[in-house]
């Protein structure tokens, strides 16, 4: 008779320590052979190291922060000057910030003799259909430098095959159908479906960091947004949004994924479990809550952790502070048929996830203040 023995890794309390093993597409990034930057967040992701891709076709690194494994993937890529990436085509969503550089994009189906191109510039938002083919080009003599955001974790994982994902020759002409102003920029404002604010329809914003934002006044006094709707993604959807100079959010949480990325301006944020409480540092916490400083080009992953995070933005510089929800996925706010739900901007006493600013901690007022006054700019009260 065999003799059960405890598996290696079994504690004093009897629980078992299993190492995780990598994902499908942990395992595909580390095929990839360039560096992957993990972390809450990137002050620049400009001086993030950077080594040749051969698969794309320039120098490049991923973006690994915590709360989007498994959901969705960042890259920083290099264009080489007066050069090109490589052509592909892919069955994930896909969407570009230009950080430096101008150039242009072709866009193709499968067997198409009909190339859509558009210009790029610094600034500029565009994303890529389904499974089209594209190349990026870099039009100048310098190198072009680009931030990306992708779903390929979720389809690589689920399917785990390279040629499924990258060797697809289905086509989606719902999301791609050629026409000539496919790539013309829209002004043209709409209501969001779901959450009444404003949407743009559009598959090209030409500069992003200047655009007009409808006033929203969601997350405090001042506070400007819309949600752009590009080339008929289905998860990467999200929002820009602007908080004038002088002022900050009010302390929210929801689930994780959502990642900021700084397009104009610079400021800070800080995140902490919702297990805390709702006044960390008053309870002698201060030292569990994470904080990301970062400048146009950084970022913040706002829920780390697994979601439900508290977070809180503040503009600390001179100008005011644009920042894009660039991994914002879709949601529905339902938690059951028929259910409305209060959305994450409602605060806690309607049913919300947003701390009024008269409950926060008394330190996050106080520091903002220390902040601001290092910057050389005025506090502007949120009324509230």
């Amino acid at each position: 008779m065999t003799t059960y023995r405890e598996p290696e890794g079994t504690d004093k309390a009897g629980w078992l320590h299993y190492k995780q093993p990598p994902s499908p597409f942990e395992s595909f990034m580390k095929e990839e052979d360039i560096p992957v930057y993990r972390g809450i967040g990137v002050y620049d992701s400009r001086e993030l190291p950077m080594s040749s891709w051969e698969r794309m076709g320039g120098r490049g690194t991923y973006i690994q922060l915590s709360g989007i494994q498994g959901k969705t993937s960042l890259y920083v890529v290099e264009v080489p000057a007066a050069g090109a990436l490589n052509p592909e085509r892919h069955m994930y969503e896909e969407r570009f910030i230009v950080l430096e550089g101008r150039g242009t994009t072709e866009v193709w189906r499968d067997g198409s003799s009909r190339r859509q191109a558009f210009e790029w510039q610094p600034g500029s938002v565009f994303s890529l259909p389904l499974n089209a083919w594209h190349r990026v080009v870099n039009a100048t003599s310098s190198p072009a430098l680009l931030l990306a955001v992708t779903t390929a974790p979720a389809v690589i994982d689920m399917y785990q095959n390279r040629r499924f994902v990258f060797d697809n020759p289905f086509e989606f002409p719902e999301r791609f159908d050629e026409r000539e102003d496919f790539f013309k920029p829209n002004e043209d404002l709409e209501v969001h479906p779901i959450q009444g604010r404003a949407m743009l329809r559009t598959n090209l914003l030409p500069d992003a960091v200047n655009c007009y934002l409808p006033l929203d006044n969601n997350r405090g006094p001042g506070y400007r947004w819309i949600s752009p709707s590009m080339v008929g993604n289905t998860v990467l959807q999200g929002f820009i949004a602007q908080y004038p100079s002088g002022r900050y959010s009010k302390a929210h949480y929801h689930d994780s994924g959502a990642v900021l990325v700084c397009l104009k301006g610079k400021g800070f944020s800080v995140t902490w479990p919702t297990d805390l409480g709702t006044q960390p540092w008053a309870a002698g916490k201060g030292e569990l809550v994470k904080q990301q400083d970062y400048i146009a080009g950084g970022m913040i992953s706002a829920a780390p952790g697994g979601g439900n995070w508290f977070h809180q933005h503040f503009a600390i510089g001179k100008e005011d502070f644009r920042v894009f929800n660039f991994t914002g996925t879709a949601r529905n706010n339902r938690h059951q048929e028929g259910e409305m739900v209060a959305g994450v901007g409602a605060e806690t006493s309607q049913g919300g996830r947003a701390l009024a600013y008269a409950d926060e901690d008394p330190h996050v007022r106080s520091y903002y203040r220390q902040r601001l006054e290092e910057e050389g700019v005025e506090f502007c009260p949120p009324l509230g």
